[in-house]
């Protein structure tokens, strides 16, 4: 069995656009007067003259024709590529800016482009430019409903921002490189997702919610190692939506809920208990009165009923003896 090609990207070495453009031209100004030339030769001699014939051939053959090398002419912008073949045999990728001429029998790849704007997911659509963007890009993919490390069903999107940085993997080794980032984005935001809980009361525990730049990178290296066929590079992933999905949000707020009120009680008991050994320490080291144990429990129970009460406490004044 026959191995598959992965193609590397190489570079086409291409002459200045600009001497073949100047050639042209002066080799149709040159014709038109051979032609007119030949023209008066032929008439002053009645046709009998055989050198103006075959000038005058030439110069209609070159004037017929010789606009074809017009087409081997090519303008790159910044950040922009062609990928050549000839004869359908990959010859080489044009990057840098400028004015090249090529050979007129080599044809640019078209890449397809992935329809983000269409109602159905996957169309394809063919682009008239023949270049390929060499641009930093952004592809958003859209929320997607998966379940986290506990089963839950969370709601995710995430926006990948990538790169073409090999043409002629982009090209050759994938049917279309934009399609095939959106459905690898997809299974990689699967994968990462089931790792990880969406929340957790642990908190050395990593969690979706809590630990964002820790799941950035694995998406970003795992995502990287999935599109290295492609010829793309991950500058960045990350994610932008993040839930719980609807049929479950209700509950899991009211959970959350709870937690952050026993959380809030447990924090106001603690302070309490120490605001109260602290009234019972000073108490004791000013010697403003002796209380037996019994008043002491009294002393501790009121005030904490007063520190850890949802309402304003009404005191009860007594003007006697404590006794």
């Amino acid at each position: 069995m026959d191995k598959k090609v992965i193609y590397e990207e190489k570079e086409l070495k291409a002459k200045s656009g600009w001497l073949v453009l100047i050639l042209t031209i002066v080799l149709y100004l040159c014709a038109v007067g051979g032609v007119i030339f030949a023209g008066i030769q032929l008439d002053n001699s009645y046709g009998s003259s055989v050198l103006a014939g075959i000038l005058m051939a030439v110069c209609i053959i070159w004037l017929a024709f010789g606009w074809t090398l017009f087409l081997g002419l090519k303008i790159i912008r910044p950040n922009e590529a062609f990928v050549f073949t000839l004869f359908g045999k990959y010859i080489g990728t044009l990057k840098k800016e400028g004015f090249y001429f090529v050979n007129i029998f080599a044809s640019a790849v078209s890449p397809k482009h992935f329809d983000e704007s269409s109602a159905n997911a996957v169309v394809l659509v063919p682009t008239i430019s023949r270049k390929i963007s060499l641009k930093t890009m952004t592809h958003d993919n859209k929320k997607q409903k998966i379940n986290d490390l506990l089963g839950n069903p969370i709601e995710v999107g995430i926006v990948v921002t990538w790169r073409v940085v090999n043409t002629a993997k982009a090209v050759f080794n994938v049917d279309n490189f934009t399609t095939f980032l959106s459905i690898q984005a997809d299974s990689t935001l699967r994968d990462v997702a089931r790792l990880y809980p969406y929340d957790s009361t642990d908190t050395d525990e990593k969690t979706l919610r809590g630990s964002s730049v820790e799941v950035s990178e694995k998406l970003k290296a795992l995502l990287q190692e999935r599109v290295e066929v492609a010829g793309l590079e991950i500058i960045e992933a990350r994610i932008t939506h993040l839930a719980y999905a609807q049929e479950i949000a209700a509950a899991m707020l009211q959970r959350q809920q709870a937690t952050a009120i026993i959380e809030a009680r447990q924090k106001i008991v603690d302070g309490a208990v120490g605001m109260v050994e602290m009234a019972l320490q000073k108490l004791s080291d000013s010697k403003v009165c002796e209380l037996d144990e019994e008043r002491k429990a009294q002393m501790v129970s009121n005030l904490l009923v007063v520190l850890c009460g949802n309402k304003d406490a009404q005191p009860i004044v007594n003007s006697g003896s404590i006794y």
